[in-house]
């Protein structure tokens, strides 16, 4: 695994590049893993309810996710199922189908080929701010990475599957009415910073309007904010996550 090269005069982290299909495929496992035992830290899960999705590096036509049935906070990359676009289990030691799950992932991954994963949880925040069935505004930094870059939907009214897919366009997030959360990314990296900073940005919000009136950003220093917020700065921002985790929970990794 190399790393690629960082911008000239500036020194950063860079995204892997990687020499096989699978080596490749294992280190999106392994982030894969990763985020379900941090979203279990964050208290993001509940019951059966919440999966994350990892496009296959090979078979673009599959995904990974977590198996139906099992809790966040003991999962690992081996423990991972693979589906088909059918919704069928076509690798992993479970026969319990996700079906919730393949309504949300397999119409985004198959409409957005630029999407390698997509995230969706029942957290608190956000269940709460998709109650009053408006966008996020941009009262904070946080808040402005998804102006313009985020819609709604109600999922219990049109449904989820391709209808869903359609709302989310070619957005970062997508805010089901009375439901939660959907965010999506060229990386788990980048899907699942996004998710937990779009939590973050419903709590603040929810927050602030217990205490008045939040002002917003302007907009031309909302949308500076938005576009500013790269693939590459998703992924870079899940680093700190990922290295904790893992110094914490080596087992994911197994």
């Amino acid at each position: 695994m190399t790393q690629q090269g960082a911008q000239p005069g500036i020194a950063r982290p860079q995204p892997p590049v990687f020499a096989s299909f699978e080596e490749e495929r294992q280190h999106r496992k392994e982030r894969l893993a990763a985020a379900c035992r941090i979203f279990h830290k964050l208290s993001f899960e509940e019951g059966v309810m919440g999966h994350i999705s990892v496009r296959d590096p090979e078979r673009t036509d599959h995904y990974w996710t977590n198996p139906y049935a099992f809790s966040f906070g003991a999962i690992r990359a081996s423990d991972l199922v693979l589906y088909n676009f059918k919704g069928e289990i076509v690798e992993g030691n479970t026969k319990f189908i996700h079906r919730g799950g393949t309504l949300i992932h397999i119409p985004i991954l198959e409409t957005r080929p630029d999407v390698i994963s997509a995230v969706h949880t029942h957290s608190i925040y956000g269940r709460a701010w998709s109650t009053l069935g408006r966008l996020l505004d941009p009262i904070s930094a946080e808040a402005a990475v998804f102006y313009n870059k985020h819609a709604i939907y109600d999922s219990f009214e049109h449904g989820e599957g391709y209808s869903l897919a359609q709302a989310i366009g070619d957005n970062r997030a997508l805010l089901l009415k009375n439901h939660g959360i959907v965010t999506v990314g060229q990386s788990v990296d980048e899907a699942a910073y996004l998710f937990v900073s779009m939590e973050k940005a419903c709590q603040v919000q929810l927050l602030a309007e217990t205490a008045g009136k939040p002002v917003s950003l302007s907009p031309k220093h909302a949308e500076e904010v938005a576009n500013r917020v790269t693939p590459y700065v998703g992924w870079l921002n899940f680093q700190p996550m990922f290295q904790g985790i893992v110094k914490e929970q080596p087992d994911l990794l197994q």
